[in-house]
């Protein structure tokens, strides 16, 4: 993910801000220009959709009609973070994040993701490169189990402090994300050193596996 200094087609709106920006993106406006990089890490009160909303009125008119904003038109993106946006549930991420070209990705920090989610995102987003859940802790093994196939792409990925996955979750990787470069599985109690080093022999690719305090030991393997 870009700095604040990113580059230009980037946006990076501030915390508070995020709120105004996915208005004015669902306002029915034209964007500027296509978006190729956004962040909209840390805007807690950031929610990427609403259900729908019943109008009272008579049998001509039944359908839901839709409320809130969408980023859904914002399909040249390449690279979105949405680092510690705490209210983004499974059913947000499930309906806007669908960016077959999307090559980076941060859900860092957030607390309701779950396994249902994550399997959302690799349908939605195939093309991911670059992917960091870290502290994501209601992730397990099973959502890795669907999801992995999705990310043959996947280069770099960071799932720091998600505390529930076991080396079940490094063998389903080390089956399915042959291209492979760098692995952080810090702070994952669950994951023993001896799983470390089988999954770097799987994969001699990898050049980096940060492993700090994995199963009570600390361990980064750089080759």
């Amino acid at each position: 993910m870009h700095s604040p200094g990113g580059p230009a087609g980037a946006a990076q709106p501030g915390p508070g801000r995020g709120r105004g920006l996915v208005q004015a993106l669902g306002s029915g406006h034209r964007a500027p220009a296509p978006l190729a990089s956004l962040s909209l890490a840390y805007c807690s009160s950031l929610q990427l959709h609403q259900e729908p909303e019943r109008r009272a009125s008579g049998p001509k008119d039944p359908s839901p009609q839709p409320q809130g904003p969408s980023l859904l038109m914002l399909q040249a993106l390449k690279e979105l973070d949405l680092t510690a946006c705490s209210k983004l549930t499974d059913a947000s991420l499930t309906k806007v994040l669908q960016f077959p070209e999307l090559r980076q990705l941060s859900l860092s920090l957030l607390p309701a993701l779950t396994d249902k989610g994550l399997v959302a995102v690799a349908s939605g987003c195939p093309s991911l490169e670059h992917l960091v859940l870290s502290h994501c802790s209601l992730l397990s093994d099973e959502g890795w189990a669907q999801a992995a196939s999705s990310w043959p792409r996947l280069q770099h990925l960071n799932l720091a402090s998600c505390g529930q996955l076991t080396e079940q979750t490094l063998d389903t990787i080390g089956q399915a994300c042959k291209q492979l470069r760098t692995l952080d599985v810090a702070m994952c109690p669950r994951i023993s050193m001896a799983a470390v080093r089988h999954f770097q022999a799987q994969l001699p690719q990898v050049t980096c596996v940060q492993s700090c305090f994995v199963g009570g030991a600390d361990l980064t393997l750089t080759l």
